[in-house]
């Protein structure tokens, strides 16, 4: 098997890495908070992004955002003795930085694809997220056995660069929609003296149900642990980018403008929060 690398071992990245290395791949592992204590036991590690383009073949991301994608994207293009010929990257960026780290790294003879996940952190550590692939069809068909044991759910969505990014913002827009309006559906029915469960399985067995009421309000904020692993901040940065994209497409927007507001103001008052913990914020008047 070729030698594959990964650069991001944070909630996501962590258990995706873990998983690989579980599969029986050799992965070397670079993260600039530490490697040793992140990487799967075993593990060879990396002392910086260029030592793993020295190592691997195929090299995958998982990034807090695209800055950080295009500065890694610099750095593995500059490796004067790489290994590296594939770029897999599961960061949640901007379409127009998917294109961007494609560009630069093409300019160096690397293949790129963006390669976001949905499932949160419950479905990186299970190895069930849903992985949006963009890439030329020899290239998905080269790194599927590898995304496999990350993404049981991997999807083949596009062949061009910004593809897989513009299907995980258009995901995420749902998910988030969905927490805010679940939210001030579920505040006015307990103002009316409904139970909280009562109106989960009604509306369950009705046409409003969604992924809100049928999981993040059942397992994660009708039992007060507000704990599904994914970050206000993080839904609030890719809520910007998807009203962002829709301006810079021409596309219909009106939705988008309103649910930057709501999560903006989420994230200025709860930034270190949650997303669950919308409920509480739109409930108590946010």
């Amino acid at each position: 098997m070729p030698a594959l690398g990964f650069i991001g071992l944070g909630n996501m990245g962590g258990p995706m890495v873990h998983n690989l290395a579980a599969a029986g791949h050799e992965v070397v592992c670079f993260d600039a908070a530490g490697t040793a204590a992140l990487a799967p036991p075993g593990a060879p590690c990396a002392g910086s992004a260029r030592e793993v383009a020295a190592r691997a073949r195929i090299v995958f991301l998982c990034l807090p955002d695209g800055p950080v994608v295009l500065q890694v994207a610099r750095e593995l293009a500059a490796c004067s003795e790489r290994a590296v010929e594939i770029v897999v990257d599961s960061t949640t960026a901007g379409i127009a930085d998917a294109r961007a780290a494609h560009d630069l790294l093409a300019g160096a003879g690397i293949r790129y694809a963006d390669a976001p996940v949905s499932g949160g952190t419950k479905g990186a550590q299970a190895g069930t997220l849903a992985m949006m692939v963009a890439a030329p069809d020899d290239l998905f068909a080269e790194v599927e056995p590898f995304v496999r044991p990350m993404a049981a759910n991997a999807r083949h969505v596009g062949t061009e660069p910004g593809h897989g990014m513009a299907m995980k913002l258009l995901n995420n827009f749902l998910s988030a929609t969905a927490m805010a309006a679940t939210s001030e559906a579920v505040a006015f029915g307990v103002s009316q003296g409904l139970d909280m469960t009562t109106i989960l399985e009604t509306v369950n067995l009705s046409t409003g149900r969604n992924t809100a009421t049928e999981d993040k309000f059942p397992n994660r904020i009708a039992t007060g642990s507000f704990d599904s692993g994914f970050a206000t901040r993080l839904m609030a940065k890719d809520i910007r980018l998807y009203e962002e994209s829709v301006a810079d497409a021409g596309a219909p927007g009106t939705l988008a403008g309103m649910l930057r507001t709501i999560w903006d103001g989420m994230e200025a008052a709860r930034p270190d929060s949650d997303f669950t913990e919308i409920y509480e914020h739109v409930r108590d008047g946010g």
